[in-house]
């Protein structure tokens, strides 16, 4: 499900967060559909559950998944994933566009490759 790296400085169960968060924003993991169980996940990724508990508290906590007792985690609505993944992607957007203007990149220069970057990805 997913992959975490071992050379990221970050705690393990943030690299979770993050990775969940973004399978949610994609879509991957839809409204109501189940987590796995922490142990099975902890298991799955060679972590202790304790780590996996820890991510899943957290992200209960900020609202991307809920808790059914006797039933497990399962996904909440995927908007809040959504919207935060579209305002993270838009602050380096913009962080891109002033190293571009202080490189002295042009405008059409990067809309340009913005296009070409949309058409590759389409195919």
């Amino acid at each position: 499900m997913i992959l975490l790296d071992e050379r990221d400085k970050r705690p393990i169960y943030e690299q979770m967060i993050d990775k969940l968060t973004d399978l949610m924003a994609r879509e991957i993991l839809t409204k109501d559909s189940p987590m796995p169980s922490v142990r099975s996940f902890a298991m799955e990724l060679s972590i202790n559950p304790n780590t996996v508990q820890r991510a899943y508290n957290e992200l209960e906590r900020m609202g991307y998944i809920y808790t059914v007792k006797g039933k497990g985690s399962f996904v909440a609505d995927n908007e809040k994933a959504k919207k935060e993944s579209r305002q993270s992607l838009m602050g380096e957007l913009d962080s891109l566009c002033e190293r571009a203007r202080a490189l002295g990149v042009t405008q059409e220069a990067v809309i340009s490759e913005v296009k070409d970057n949309y058409g590759r990805a389409e195919k």
